[in-house]
C-alpha cells in the first residue's frame, strides 16, 4: 500500500479499516432468516440487548437490518458482548505482517463508550450506525473522538502521532514505499498544521470538522461507506 499523502487521508484510514471488523464478523453477507429466533436468542446471552425496536429508535437502521446484524455479531460472541482481545485478533487476521495490537487498541476505546472494558451489541450497532449511515459531521465527529485518546476534547500533536505510528505498525511490511521511522511524525507534521488554525498548539472538534470538510478526498471516500448493508 502506498502511503504517501497519509497526511490528508489518515481519517479516511481510520473508518475504511473498520469495514474489515464487519467482513471478520460476516455481518456483510448475512442473511435475514430466523427473525423470531433471534428475539428469542437475545435473552438468553450473557448480556441481554435492548430490545430491536428501542435501538431501531436510537440508530438509523431498520429492525430487519438489526435483526441481520445481531445474528452476525452472536454467532461471533455468543456471550453477548466483545473485549478488546477479540479486537486485536481480528486486526491481527488481517495484517499478519504487522503489529495491529495498538491500533485495535484506540479502535476498541472508541467503541467502549462507557469505558467498562467491553463492547456489547448496543455499543457496536451506535458506532456502526454512525460510520455507515451518520452525516459526514457524524463520521468526522467519530473520528475524532478516536484521535482524542485521553477524552479531554482536543486532539495534540503527540496523540494523532500515536494513531498514525499504530496505523504504520499494522501496516507492517506491506507500505509501499518502506517508511523511514520519521515519516510518520512528518506526516502528522503536515496534518497537524492544516488543521491547527490558531497555532495553539490543539485541534479542536470544529478545526478537525472544517480541515476535513475541505479535503475532496476524504469527502469523496466517506460516500463509500453508505451502501455496504
Amino acid at each position: 500500500m502506498n502511503l504517501e499523502g497519509l497526511e490528508m487521508i489518515a481519517v479516511l484510514v481510520v473508518i475504511v479499516l473498520f469495514v474489515k471488523v464487519l467482513e471478520q464478523f460476516g455481518l456483510l453477507e448475512a442473511t435475514v432468516e430466523d427473525s423470531v429466533e433471534d428475539e428469542l436468542e437475545m435473552a438468553t446471552v450473557c448480556h441481554r440487548p435492548e430490545g430491536l425496536e428501542q435501538l431501531e429508535a436510537q440508530t438509523k437502521f431498520t429492525k430487519k437490518e438489526l435483526q441481520i446484524l445481531y445474528r452476525g455479531f452472536k454467532n461471533e460472541c455468543p456471550s453477548g458482548i466483545v473485549n478488546e482481545e477479540t479486537f486485536k485478533e481480528i486486526y491481527a487476521q488481517f495484517f499478519p505482517q504487522g503489529d495491529a495490537s495498538t491500533y485495535a487498541h484506540f479502535l476498541f476505546n472508541a467503541f467502549d463508550t462507557d469505558h467498562n472494558g467491553s463492547v456489547s451489541f448496543e455499543d457496536f450497532i451506535q458506532g456502526l450506525s454512525v460510520l455507515l449511515r451518520g452525516t459526514i459531521q457524524d463520521k468526522l465527529k467519530w473520528a475524532f473522538n478516536l484521535y482524542d485518546i485521553n477524552k479531554d476534547g482536543y486532539v495534540t500533536k503527540e496523540e494523532m502521532l500515536d494513531i498514525m505510528k499504530s496505523i504504520y505498525d499494522m501496516m507492517g511490511k506491506y507500505t509501499y514505499p518502506v517508511l523511514r521511522d520519521e515519516t510518520p511524525r512528518q506526516h502528522v507534521e503536515i496534518f497537524f498544521q492544516k488543521m491547527d488554525k490558531n497555532k495553539d498548539g490543539v485541534v479542536t472538534i470544529d478545526e478537525f470538522i472544517d480541515t476535513c470538510q475541505k479535503d475532496e478526498n476524504i469527502m469523496k471516500s466517506m460516500q463509500l461507506f453508505e451502501n455496504i448493508i
